[in-house]
């Protein structure tokens, strides 16, 4: 009887981490218990029930310390999330909430974790922010290590591959991505997950391509199957034809062509023909990211997210904790330039372990960044006392996020005095030379833009808050996110007037939102004298290479025209037509 082939399958996910492989599938074990069952507890056997499920994260903690001692060397940089998840074992709302309910409710431990963990999970969901939602699920998957311990489940070790694969997956949770084998693992996919989750980071990280968010589609691939995983569509293909296959190898071919050619420049300077030069700088939230902005050639790191230290553990960081993530980032990077973002918490990103006397309806627009931190002038001065610190040892910028008014700009630059001040009597080693920017994503700041910059040394606009806030967009909301324009009529005019200001107050212009990743865009920004542009560390060889192929002088007619333009698509075409040219010279190299 002959064997019928497979249908090819198209399946659509995020594309999180660029690159293309094709192998055979890989699939991991769901980490979590499937059922969980309930049952009541006599009070005279609370006691034992809630021994029990200490125990079990007793053990949890156990494994995952093992598991950060034997991790592949690849993943030592990666450990501080693993500790973490160490931390978070205790955290107040998944360590007490389940023995609280275990207690009150008379239930079994599994089902007090399950009950905990859903509410917590639902909390995390409503959030707006795509990087904090996806905090959420380290929640889960340090509640499902529990889980097994409970019911005496074996945990999924990812260290057991024996063969190159491509591993397919519900989602990979941090104690599983520290597991890998480097030369075993040629791609991932899963169901769950994006660009912000931990297995997007971390694929980008180690540069293996990634397909995830895939939902329940993923579930037609079986074990062995072929597929074909391209990070750069964010596409996964099963069982391809022999054509596709064809196809697909020459893809990937291009790209490793492609990839080994642009690098060969990416630590050249980013000149213009006509001899103006450029900083092309990482966005970086861990640490680790440092290493990827010095291959991929950045001139230093333009935003330095520091929310990660403060997610989903049981207390806040120490001002020694965060001094030394600081310092680690600073030493690399030395001696160019390191720009910490101060806290950007609550809100839609919420401190885990901090409850609100009540529920905010319009957490983006609520109690977040600068807001928060001025009201929590404790944990503001904390983290201030860590980056004056650390400006002792390197070329250290601070800024001040969400500013909305000027009065929020004075009363930070009085705290930076008095910490500074503080230290200072406490003969501790600091920099008060530190220079101090905002960050230009609210309306509101555009229009005040030459009042704040008398007070600060630079701003940086963040276009992508500026941009959802301008137009009313939603990025998370699948209905309305193709209408975040970042060459919208309004959005250029605002940053034309942002650069205005700046050179006429002769303070630092950049930009550190997603605006500033894409070659397209980059001859207006160019036109409009912003000094650096900051981006994902992958993003900086092929912004570098646009900015060699362009000509300042060339490039100012190009805005004139620009602003004379009433719609987005008017804009874009005229950036097509333009510099379609030199944009299709990079691509071919693909």
């Amino acid at each position: 009887m002959t064997k019928t082939p497979a249908m090819e399958l198209v399946l659509k996910g995020i594309k999180a981490s660029p690159g293309i492989c094709i192998g055979k599938a890989y699939l991991v074990d769901k980490e979590g218990v499937e059922v969980v069952k309930k049952y009541n507890i006599p009070a005279k056997e609370l006691g034992k029930e809630i021994n029990r499920f200490k125990s079990a994260v007793k053990q949890t903690s156990d494994e995952l310390h093992r598991i950060i001692e034997d991790s592949p060397e690849e993943f030592r940089q990666n450990a501080n999330i693993l500790e973490t998840y160490i931390l978070l074992l205790k955290d107040k709302m998944l360590y007490e909430r389940t023995i609280e309910t275990i207690n009150d409710e008379h239930v079994n431990a599994e089902w007090a974790l399950k009950k905990v963990v859903m509410g917590i999970r639902m909390m995390f969901l409503d959030m707006a922010d795509e990087y904090f939602r996806e905090r959420g699920n380290d929640i889960v998957h340090v509640s499902d290590r529990i889980m097994r311990n409970l019911v005496g489940e074996e945990q999924v070790n990812l260290g057991n591959i024996n063969k190159r694969v491509i591993l397919v997956a519900e989602d990979l949770s941090p104690a599983q991505t520290s597991q890998i084998q480097l030369e075993k693992i040629m791609g991932l996919i899963t169901e769950r997950g994006g660009r912000a989750s931990h297995t997007g980071i971390i694929a980008r990280t180690l540069e293996i391509p990634a397909t995830l968010g895939l939902g329940q589609s993923i579930r037609v691939v079986r074990h062995d199957d072929i597929i074909i995983v391209d990070g750069n569509e964010g596409v996964v293909i099963v069982n391809p034809s022999d054509d596709t296959l064809i196809e697909y190898e020459e893809r990937k071919f291009a790209y490793e062509r492609y990839k080994a050619i642009i690098a060969r420049g990416s630590y050249e300077a980013a000149e213009t023909v006509d001899g103006h030069r450029l900083a092309v700088m990482g966005n970086i939230e861990l640490p680790e990211e440092v290493v990827s902005v010095l291959d991929y050639g950045g001139d230093g790191i333009g935003l330095y997210r520091t929310e990660f230290q403060y997610m989903n553990r049981s207390e806040f960081p120490s001002e020694e904790e965060l001094f030394d993530k600081y310092k680690d980032v600073v030493d690399v990077m030395a001696p160019r330039p390191v720009t910490i973002r101060t806290l950007d918490v609550n809100g839609d990103k919420a401190v885990s372990w901090e409850q609100w006397s009540r529920e905010e309806i319009n957490p983006a627009l609520g109690l977040r960044a600068i807001r928060y931190c001025l009201k929590k002038p404790k944990i503001f001065k904390t983290q201030l006392r860590a980056i004056l610190r650390v400006a002792a040892y390197g070329n250290v910028r601070i800024l001040i996020p969400m500013i909305s008014s000027l009065e929020e700009v004075i009363e930070t630059k009085k705290l930076i005095m008095e910490t500074a001040d503080e230290l200072e009597k406490e003969g501790v080693t600091f920099s008060r030379t530190i220079q101090t920017g905002v960050m230009i994503e609210v309306p509101s700041a555009v229009i005040i833009a030459d009042s704040l910059a008398r007070e600060v040394d630079f701003f940086s606009i963040g276009t992508n808050d500026l941009i959802q806030y301008t137009l009313a967009i939603d990025r998370g909301n699948f209905e309305v996110a193709h209408m975040h324009q970042p060459l919208h009529p309004a959005i250029v005019k605002m940053v034309k007037h942002v650069s205005d200001v700046a050179a006429g107050h002769k303070i630092g212009l950049y930009m550190c939102g997603e605006m500033a990743s894409d070659p397209i865009h980059v001859p207006l920004l160019l036109a409009m004298g912003i000094k650096e542009l900051s981006m994902n560390p992958q993003c900086i060889p092929e912004v570098k290479r646009m900015i060699r192929s362009l000509s300042l002088e060339g490039t100012k007619d190009l805005l004139d025209k620009a602003l004379t333009l009433n719609t987005t698509l008017e804009i874009n075409n005229l950036m097509q037509d333009t510099y379609g040219k030199i944009l299709s010279d990079i691509a071919s190299l693909k």
